[in-house]
């Protein structure tokens, strides 16, 4: 870097493209221009703001863009989202509601431009509901039945931990018994890890603490995510429908026993089936299911398959992930092989066309550093069934409140977000709340 010192909007722009060569980025400011030039792999890249407009997002912006240019000057092909680096490409179109403009500004194709449009409506629609003084509740319980193959996340296998969970319920109650909060309830999300992985006795302790410590007569909706399906059981489900619960989460990520067993997973797909004819029984439960494209093994025809069955199951709600690679997961470690991008850009062009076609719309949407092809992860909903909770979280809208290992905790204040986050790991965050 050379005559700045922006490192992060350096190393987020590379990330974001993959770009895997030396990166030589610097600023200039002149009397009546500031020029950002990037050289990459011997091509050049620049852009320019007026300097009297010169600020740090000015700065940043320019020296993203000028980062953007070299790396299509080298011959790489236009990512899908163009330009656009953050997790969150809604915040910038709720502004402007205007595809042509986005596009513009951001080098966007069309079929993105327009997929966060439609996203954005319902980002409208949830600011006519919730306020900024509201509050969501987050709940994280950091324990899954085994680690997939592509989790980083804080999750602890429970063949390895069982004996903390006792103790991570105790420290959750704690905690809840210590939380004031301000303004009204509007969506709890039960997530994790598996939420499921507690027993149904400890399911009902800690949704009791919440029902006794705060005033939930404003909460419209409250998700549990029983993502995996061997956690799943009539009585934990009974548990949840007496609390009220509306919406559980029954993830697959694909329909497939092979790949299943390549990510680690204990399960079936028949397992998958049976755990939602299940919730169907125990209660008029909201459902979402996951799927990931891009998963180790997968292809486009095994990732049809996955996403036709899952909308054949005809849940209320499909989140359609792409698949990323994080660092402390086991795909990047054993430097697993995976689909190349232009074949996960088939499988979510396809899931997107074969959604629309069966009347869902998508709702909420957000990236990640490192996706397979820089694409996104996209809630899709029937109408009139998309969750709050996701649309509040995701854009920002009003206070989390979180609970858990890892939880974070976001306040707003005068537009400003304040951040507390709890001890990553079981056993730090137990410690705690001794």
């Amino acid at each position: 870097m050379i005559g700045h010192g922006y490192r992060y909007a350096v190393d987020q722009t590379a990330q974001m493209l993959h770009m895997d060569g030396d990166i030589c980025s610097a600023l200039f400011k002149g009397k009546v221009y500031t020029t950002a030039v990037c050289n990459y792999k011997g091509y050049r890249g620049k852009a320019r703001v007026k300097t009297q407009q010169l600020d740090d997002s000015t700065a940043q912006k320019i020296i993203k863009t000028s980062i953007y240019r070299a790396y299509l000057a080298s011959g790489e092909k236009k990512p899908a989202w163009g330009a656009l680096t953050g997790v969150r490409p809604g915040k910038l179109m709720i502004k402007l509601m205007d595809e042509k403009k986005f596009m513009d500004m951001y080098d966007v194709s069309p079929e993105r431009a327009h997929l966060c449009y439609e996203t954005s409506e319902y980002t409208q629609k949830a600011i006519k509901i919730i306020q900024p003084t509201d509050a969501c509740i987050y709940l994280g319980v950091p324990f899954c039945p085994t680690r997939c193959a592509y989790c980083s996340f804080v999750s602890a296998s429970v063949e390895k931990t069982m004996k903390l969970i006792e103790p991570f319920v105790d420290a959750l109650c704690r905690e809840i018994d210590q939380t004031e909060i301000e303004g009204k309830i509007r969506a709890i999300y039960f997530g994790g890890g598996t939420p499921t992985t507690l027993s149904a006795r400890q399911l009902d302790r800690v949704i009791t603490k919440l029902e006794k410590r705060f005033d939930l007569s404003s909460v419209t909706e409250f998700t549990v995510e029983a993502g995996r399906p061997d956690t799943i059981t009539k009585e934990k489900l009974l548990v949840l429908k007496d609390h009220g619960v509306s919406r559980v989460s029954v993830n697959p990520q694909t329909m497939s026993d092979r790949i299943l067993e390549i990510i680690g997973r204990k399960h079936s797909a028949q397992d998958v089936m049976d755990a939602l004819n299940l919730v169907r029984e125990c209660g008029n439960f909201d459902v979402n299911m996951d799927l990931i494209a891009g998963l180790p093994g997968d292809d486009f025809e095994t990732f049809k398959k996955s996403i036709d069955t899952v909308i054949s199951l005809a849940p209320e709600n499909i989140t359609v992930h792409t698949l990323s690679l994080k660092n402390g997961s086991r795909i990047t470690i054993n430097g697993t092989e995976i689909p190349e991008p232009d074949a996960v850009f088939k499988m979510l062009d396809y899931a997107y066309g074969k959604l629309r076609g069966k009347d869902y719309a998508p709702y909420y949407l957000y990236r990640q550093k490192n996706m397979s092809g820089g694409f996104e992860n996209t809630g899709w909903t029937i109408p009139e069934h998309e969750n709050l909770y996701n649309i509040a979280m995701m854009e920002e809208l009003c206070n989390i409140i979180a609970f858990g290992a890892g939880g974070s905790t976001k306040i707003i204040t005068d537009g400003k977000i304040s951040r507390k986050v709890n001890p990553k790991y079981p056993l730090e965050y137990i410690e705690k709340y001794v």
